[in-house]
């Protein structure tokens, strides 16, 4: 045997490094970086998208103090502070716009909301699984149609001389361009009815799959004691999806006033704009209309963003108060 080879033998192999160890108490973070960094390195595209065109744009709220002019720019305009917030509250359709706004909003919170939850009930309820499953496909079809389909469809159906038109006249109802009717509370109830059709079916998606998690064996219980399924429907399938309500609930307060921001802008026409203007069509107009005020635009933006974002931390903490579920 060589002397080189017993003084391989005879060397102590390496040691083996120490694993890195840290608190998950006093560095809750770096912990939890340490055990899921691959999930962190997947999350940066996100992060990336969200800062490109979510927090970078933030930069132009500074337009709503400044009588901005394109050719000064942001740093070069004239800094007026709150004027074009005063002139934002004081002008002439803001009131309009602002009850607009806030019954379009209303219709779409309440009648809008339950609609995906009472029809993932009713789906619940189907015996047949394949009829079951055709329900669902037609109901969240309409989904995928485009907006711009969507207010077609609705102009000629609603045209004075109408598909659904010729049916309201059986009613006693008259022979109208119904999106042209300026009386309240028209235009309101298309838009609630629009959102209904082709939201309802996508929405109910989520309440479908919670409703199929409830536990058989308390529908199995209820029925040996005689409950019909109606009291099943409301004794144990309405409260075991009532926290993904509350949720859902609490997160639509929060986007409220931006839903049926694209069909408004389709429907509507100077003649409706007594009851169909919204904030953000309003936001649009004053932004790319004929009378361009990017100050006021800006204010008009940004002021739906308070709201929205005081109505959804009022509503869920609200929520965490009273049903003991939130978000946070």
């Amino acid at each position: 045997m060589s002397t080189t080879t017993v003084a391989l033998k005879r060397s102590k192999p390496p040691k083996a490094p120490k694993p890195i160890r840290i608190d998950s108490k006093t560095h809750p973070w770096k912990y939890d970086f340490w055990r899921n960094w691959k999930l962190y390195v997947i999350f940066i595209p996100v992060i990336v998208y969200f800062v490109i065109f979510h927090y970078a744009p933030m930069f132009g709220l500074l337009m709503s103090f400044e009588n901005f002019r394109p050719s000064k720019g942001v740093f070069g305009s004239e800094w007026v502070w709150f004027d074009n917030f005063k002139d934002l509250f004081t002008g002439d359709t803001f009131l309009n716009v602002l009850r607009n706004t806030t019954a379009m909003a209303f219709l779409n919170l309440t009648v809008g909301f339950a609609a995906p939850v009472i029809l993932a009930m009713l789906i619940s309820e189907l015996r047949y699984k394949k009829y079951t499953r055709t329900v669902q496909i037609i109901s969240y079809m309409p989904y995928f149609v485009s907006a711009v389909v969507v207010t077609t469809l609705a102009s000629e159906f609603l045209s004075s001389t109408g598909a659904l038109t010729m049916v309201l006249t059986w009613f006693g109802f008259d022979a109208q361009n119904w999106l042209a009717n300026p009386n309240i509370p028209v235009f309101w109830l298309i838009n609630t009815f629009l959102e209904i059709w082709q939201g309802a079916g996508w929405g109910a998606i989520i309440y479908v799959a919670a409703i199929a998690n409830i536990n058989g064996e308390l529908h199995e219980a209820a029925a040996i004691d005689g409950a019909n399924r109606w009291d099943r429907m409301w004794k144990i399938t309405f409260p075991g999806i009532l926290p993904l309500i509350i949720v859902m609930f609490t997160m639509r307060i929060g986007l409220v006033f931006r839903q049926g921001f694209d069909k408004v802008l389709l429907l509507y026409m100077p003649s409706t704009y007594n009851v169909s203007d919204c904030l953000y069509t309003y936001t649009y107009r004053m932004a790319f209309g004929q009378t361009i005020n990017y100050g006021i635009s800006t204010a008009s933006g940004l002021f739906q963003s308070l709201i929205g974002t005081t109505l959804l931390l009022v509503s869920n903490k609200l929520s965490r108060k009273i049903a003991g579920t939130s978000m946070i």
